[in-house]
């Protein structure tokens, strides 16, 4: 389902509401997310008098239901007829002679309603609402999507691509070079930060570059990003950077940012230089002969480039420093993010509470506890006195008690009577925080650094004329030291002449001591 070219990606612009072949984010619970794209009503669809119909645990919600509604709408699940589906197959002669043997062949050959008109442009029917079940409709953004994509191989999560991204200074305008796209949750989020209009022929606008070495996920990817209409802002390359490197075409992408999501990334560093790097020597001394007479760095040679590394292993990461290092890479950095979601309720805890859901019916704290103990032991102490005869009379007047007091034995009081406090619901019981069960994220750990831009004679010249030396004033090394002491007498002199330290000295004790009196 590829979008129209002069349409405007869904994660950059869904607009007020939903369209049609269009990608939408159903949410069935808080961590339950279901991407659907969106089929207008044609007819009947996979024996749906309905049209597209979506099953879920909380009911069948017919695409049409989810059309042109505003993004957050909440969806009431529909009544749809399941009895149809899968009744007209194809059956072999042995399954024929069988039904007429039997009898049933003729019976079982008539069709319902809805599988008669299975083939035919009917009209779509109208979906009735359930009783029960609802979802809800958000517009697809890289947050959700990385939620709900479906995995290909380990996804770069929301905390750890938010902090890449203003890391490696990713901004409306820049060209970015991804390697391993993997399930393309880096590649939402990075077009999502580069993103300043689609480029015209010929024009430089914020891209990303990416690059995918394994097949089945570069078309699977490829399909991806032609239905979320971003393939005009990705340029994805099926090839292995560590051999190929980084150039399109035989171009440089001249990248501003780069993120290196790759088993071995030292390996690809090489071809992210200024420079062509010198090659090793082998293990006879010998240096290896390199046709290539001209070298094409995929950089930006007007700016400083910011490059990021994800790696899983500290080994992996102590082979990438060694190689940036190497190569000229500065303000190398390593961080590991660890983020978890707290979640807060309150725990509603007492004796006098009631067996409600969510209610812990213990002792509050010891003297709640120790007057539940003295109540007991004072009702028993009641009951060993007085005769046997009257039991009775004591279980009824216990049942009374119990009614007319709380569990400290109080009296109980009415809410709102006689002045007593009255507390709502939800404000009852102790904050609660707990960390929540499973942390979506992995272990892993980021290597940033810095490519400085390459100085050249005639950046050297242009900032001479820009910014002349010696024609400065009054700026340290402007002035030569003679002629600052000179400056510093007559300021000093101004100084005396206006009454001096002295006579300002004794101003300031006369008026303290007019205070004192």
């Amino acid at each position: 389902m590829t979008l129209p070219a002069t349409t405007i990606s869904p994660f950059l612009d869904p607009g007020p509401r939903t369209k049609a072949n269009s990608l939408a984010i159903l949410q069935l619970s808080r961590d339950n997310l279901l991407p659907v794209y969106l089929q207008p009503p044609t007819g009947e669809h996979d024996g749906y008098a309905e049209g597209a119909v979506v099953n879920t645990r909380y009911g069948s919600f017919p695409h049409s239901t989810m059309l042109n509604v505003p993004w957050g709408s909440q969806i009431r699940a529909s009544k749809v007829d399941t009895g149809s589906r899968g009744r007209k197959r194809k059956r072999d002669g042995a399954d024929d002679a069988c039904r007429e043997a039997t009898g049933t062949g003729d019976k079982e050959n008539e069709e319902s309603p809805a599988a008669a008109n299975e083939d035919s442009t009917a009209a779509v029917k109208t979906a009735v609402a359930d009783t029960s079940g609802f979802i809800h409709i958000l517009p697809p953004t890289p947050e959700l999507w990385t939620t709900s994509l479906p995995h290909r191989t380990q996804v770069v999560y929301t905390p750890d691509y938010s902090y890449i991204l203003h890391r490696i200074r990713a901004r409306p305008g820049s060209v970015l070079i991804e390697a391993g796209a993997g399930s393309g949750s880096f590649t939402h989020a990075s077009v999502r930060a580069v993103y300043n209009g689609y480029p015209a022929e010929g024009q430089r606008k914020g891209k990303v570059f990416s690059f995918e070495f394994h097949e089945q996920r570069y078309h699977m990817m490829k399909k991806e990003l032609s239905d979320h209409g971003m393939d005009r802002l990705v340029h994805l390359t099926h090839r292995d950077v560590y051999n190929g490197g980084f150039l399109v075409d035989g171009k440089s992408p001249e990248a501003d940012a780069v993120f290196l999501d790759l088993p071995a990334p030292w390996e690809a560093l090489p071809h992210l230089s200024r420079r062509k790097p010198q090659t090793a020597p082998n293990s006879d001394g010998a240096v290896a002969e390199d046709n290539q007479t001209e070298w094409v760095s995929p950089l930006n040679p007007k700016k400083s480039v910011h490059i990021c590394t994800f790696s899983p292993c500290i080994e992996q990461v102590t082979r990438t420093v060694s190689a940036m290092r190497r190569l000229g890479w500065v303000d190398i950095d390593m961080v590991e993010i660890a983020n978890r979601k707290l979640h807060t309720s309150r725990e509603r805890v007492g004796l006098n509470l009631n067996f409600d859901r969510g209610v812990n019916n213990s002792a509050r704290d010891v003297e709640e506890a120790l007057a539940r103990l003295e109540e007991i032991e004072s009702r028993s102490r009641e009951h060993a006195a007085k005769p046997r005869d009257d039991d009775e009379d004591m279980e009824s007047a216990d049942e009374a008690a119990k009614l007319d007091t709380d569990a400290n034995g109080n009296q109980a009081v009415a809410p709102g009577e006689n002045g007593a406090p009255t507390t709502p619901p939800w404000m009852e019981g102790r904050l609660i925080t707990r960390g929540e069960p499973e942390i979506k994220t992995h272990t892993s750990y980021l290597v940033f650094a810095v490519l400085p831009m390459e100085w050249t004679d005639e950046d050297e010249a242009a900032a001479a004329a820009k910014y002349p030396l010696g024609k400065e004033q009054k700026v340290i090394g402007a002035v030569d030291k003679l002629a600052r002491k000179q400056e510093r007498r007559e300021q000093l002199q101004k100084v005396q002449g206006a009454g001096g330290r002295k006579a300002r000295r004794k101003e300031r004790d006369e008026k303290l001591g007019e205070a004192a009196a």
